[in-house]
């Protein structure tokens, strides 16, 4: 599988959650690699790539951390849009 489409199965994956439940990491690993049978680690590295350009974020709350689609105030507050 491409990267970009397994960005797309992963964004979707975090989209489909969004306001339901907070993914951790291993969640959507699991989730996704299960969907589309890639291996975890292809999965991981998609998803630390969407992180790395601001398409995905980690977020603290709680004393755990969870992976979810950033707001459009937190990427004009990066400078990764205008």
């Amino acid at each position: 599988m491409e990267l970009a489409e397994l960005q797309d199965k992963i964004y979707a994956f975090v989209q489909a959650a969004k306001g339901k439940k907070k993914l951790k990491e291993k969640d959507i690993i699991k989730g996704v690699s299960a969907e589309t049978s890639e291996t975890p680690d292809n999965v991981k590295k998609a998803m630390r790539a969407m992180i790395d350009v601001g398409r995905l974020m980690y977020s603290y709350g709680g004393g755990s951390s969870s992976v979810e689609i950033p707001s459009e105030e937190y990427l004009r507050e990066k400078g990764m849009i205008k």
